[in-house]
């Protein structure tokens, strides 16, 4: 790390330099950015009275491409690109902003398996989710090999052959065991494997990804993504088959739009990460956005569902029949009731007290 001398400590760049050295645009940096940046957005959609997908739906190429920071991007995608893009996006807006209206766009879940879930309830789970419509089911992987491979029989034999089925190793592997580990589950049809190595490692990505290929099995990363620029590179290098923005983790809205141009032109689906407290309320304004001004199409495009701590959010998402229905509060869907704000402060709030007077028991 870079030294400060006491002459540093008195410049009025101190705050500049300090920044730099836990960024530039990544890690807690890149966070806090996010954060408020995200809260302009809210604020910005609430004042014009729309949903943010609408916000952004009803915005000309010219003043979306004015929130796009092109730096280091340019070789990947021209802002003559992205207009381009866009212009494009507009032919059927209509009919693709009234078939979100009335159908809603496609989502898998993630809460029917996760890891240390017995076989018992990992077959109650995946019962009630066909009950209640869901076809895609995402599996936690990558801690046993003989336990991934028996739950992933246990959860195919319920779903049937025809249902989707991923699976998510939570960058568990090096780029050799996560090919050989893959292959032993193969059998299962997997549609990816999501984050099968460092979310840092690009060519390690890209060997996976060629090595899965002859079975059919793509490479879906994104969520630890810490910018635009290693999306970019994801995408030259061939590195991915699904793309996985996270609402929270790229510098908020504007960035996500460089990375949703990006994977229009590479021809890169997007399949957004929504496994948090939150995610599933932001990103599906994303995500609806996409498809009606930019991709237009639905084609191996899903976004993720996990159906906890929605009780804590004013706006919280509405699930029907597997699909998220487009928001029709004005705002970001960002807003969390006060009295789960107040609940969970640190470190005065109910539930730090409940757990603090714990542990002096």
């Amino acid at each position: 790390m870079q030294r400060m001398d006491s002459r540093d400590m008195e410049s009025p760049l101190l705050w500049g330099k300090g920044l730099k050295l836990i960024g530039p645009e990544k890690g807690v940096v890149h966070l806090a950015t996010a954060a408020v940046l995200n809260a302009l957005w809210d604020l910005w959609a609430k004042q014009e009275g729309k949903p943010l997908w609408k916000l952004l739906v009803d915005m000309d190429p010219k003043q979306l491409i004015s929130c796009i920071d092109f730096r280091y991007i340019t070789d990947a995608l021209t802002e003559e690109e992205a207009y381009e893009i866009l212009q494009k996006g507009s032919i059927g807006k209509k009919e693709r902003e009234e078939q979100m209206l009335e159908y809603g766009y496609p989502a898998y879940t993630t809460s029917c398996a996760w890891l240390g879930y017995s076989d018992q309830q990992l077959k109650k789970l995946c019962n009630e989710a066909l009950k209640e419509g869901w076809t895609r089911f995402k599996v936690k992987v990558g801690a046993d090999l003989e336990d991934d491979i028996r739950r992933c029989r246990v959860i195919r034999d319920i779903i049937g052959p025809e249902k989707i089925l991923m699976v998510d190793a939570n960058q568990r592997w090096d780029v050799p065991e996560a090919i050989e580990w893959m292959l032993k589950l193969a059998e299962f049809k997997p549609l990816w494997i999501e984050e099968p190595t460092s979310p840092d490692d690009v060519l390690g990505h890209a060997t996976i990804s060629k090595a899965l290929a002859p079975l059919g099995i793509g490479v879906a990363t994104g969520e630890q993504c810490q910018n635009r620029v290693i999306f970019k590179q994801l995408l030259q290098a061939e590195a991915l088959q699904f793309l996985q923005i996270d609402s929270c983790r790229l510098g908020s809205v504007n960035e996500n739009l460089s990375v949703l141009l990006m994977a229009k032109k590479f021809q890169i689906p997007v399949c957004p990460h929504a496994g948090g407290v939150g995610l599933c309320e932001l990103v599906q304004h994303l995500i609806i956005f996409d498809y009606i001004s930019i991709s237009g199409s639905l084609e191996n495009r899903i976004c993720e569902y996990v159906d906890h701590l929605h009780e804590h959010f004013k706006y919280p998402v509405v699930i029907k029949k597997a699909s998220y229905m487009p928001p029709k509060d004005a705002g970001y869907s960002t807003e969390m009731k006060e009295e789960s704000v107040k609940k969970h402060q640190f470190p005065g709030g109910e539930v730090w007290q409940k757990l603090l007077a714990a542990q002096q028991n």
